[in-house]
């Protein structure tokens, strides 16, 4: 133990101050634009790929496999590096940390290349006009697609392109959290779902995979059902799936299912719309059939969850002007004013979802 030459005693040395860690997340904050666009570059060059194939790298071969100019690799590598998604290490050679291993190097169909592709071209931009948007209630910076149709959804059609991005970073999303839904025991006695807003079809795919007694019918607006229609026929068996195109509010749901599916569509719309649309979900029901809601779930205090926040903002920065990833209780809530019963929600699915059940009596 250290003392004083003088008194004897022990010296106190100072502790350094625990980190504030509001203040470190605030710091992260304010500079995470330019690092989140600077980690989609990356992607972009497949630099977490080639580092998990060349552990090691040097700078003169990562400059060698871009093909950029070497200081702009330097720059974008002094960025991802801070970020620690990438390693340095003390003899200048380049490693991808565990996380972006599993998380960035992979590129498979629920790549994080295509949601952070779709994120930067479609979600983000918008961002810049919230002030805007919350102040009028209403999703000012959809100004920026051609159209004139309310939602961003049905004005992506006028732009084909940007509308696969779109689709193919929500899909790839979708498989993040799906496998949980797809296993839930739940669906083993459905025969004949209805998978309402079913987009490109990814998610009854997957469900009639995992339940061979499933069939099931997806329900969208036109543009949507094509690009459904042009990736379906090669990925399910036996016709198992089929399309319904319509207007979810303005045209009939189709009838028979036993089960109605809405995954990643209800929190898109006002708690009135909300239980209209299970409110025809319930029309079309027998007796003992099912609705199912598969989402975000804010927490109850509606304090946490960074998803669910990103997500709220898109909603009524751009996409709708309405919504947001509501916590389970409302939903429960809505389920109920619409007739069903029996009414659970299961929790602790991944990124910040949940899976609410009903009943019709």
């Amino acid at each position: 133990m250290n003392t004083s030459a003088d008194s004897g005693q022990p010296l106190r040395e100072e502790q350094p101050a625990a980190p504030d860690s509001v203040a470190e997340r605030f710091h992260f904050l304010v500079n995470a634009p330019a690092l989140f666009n600077a980690v989609v570059t990356a992607l972009e060059w497949d630099l977490f790929g080639f580092l998990a194939e060349h552990p090691g790298a040097s700078f003169e071969e990562l400059n060698e496999f871009t093909g950029v100019p070497a200081h702009s690799l330097r720059v974008l590598l002094h960025a991802v590096c801070t970020t620690g998604l990438i390693e340095r290490r003390a003899d200048g050679t380049y490693h991808d940390a565990p996380a972006a291993e599993e998380l960035l190097a992979p590129d498979g169909p629920d790549s994080w290349r295509h949601i952070l592709t779709g994120w930067r071209e479609i979600y983000y931009p918008a961002f810049s006009r919230m002030s805007e948007a919350l102040a009028a209630g209403t999703n000012t910076a959809l100004a920026a697609h051609p159209g004139d149709e309310p939602t961003l959804y049905r004005r992506l059609s006028h732009n084909p392109e940007l509308e696969t991005v779109f689709h193919r970073s929500m899909s790839a999303f979708t498989l993040k959290s799906l496998d949980a839904l797809v296993e839930c025991e739940e669906f083993a006695t459905v025969r004949h779902l209805l998978d309402v807003g079913g987009g490109d079809g990814t998610t009854s795919e997957r469900l009639i995979t995992r339940h061979p007694e499933l069939h099931s019918t997806v329900f969208d607006i036109p543009s949507v059902s094509e690009l459904a229609a042009s990736r379906t026929p090669a990925g399910e068996p036996d016709g198992r799936i089929r399309l319904h195109t319509g207007d979810l509010f303005t045209d009939p749901f189709p009838v028979g299912p036993d089960a109605v599916l809405f995954s990643h569509v209800l929190e898109i719309f006002s708690g009135e719309q909300i239980t209209e649309l299970l409110a025809k979900a319930h029309a079309v029901l027998p007796s003992g059939g099912r609705v199912f809601i598969y989402g975000y779930n804010v927490s109850d205090d509606e304090t946490r969850g960074w998803y669910s926040a990103r997500l709220s903002l898109y909603l009524n920065v751009l996409a709708s002007g309405q919504g947001m990833a509501y916590p389970a209780r409302d939903y429960e809530e809505w389920m109920h004013r619409a007739g069903f019963t029996g009414v659970r929600t299961l929790t602790g699915y991944p990124y910040e979802h949940g899976l609410s059940i009903g009943t019709k009596p």
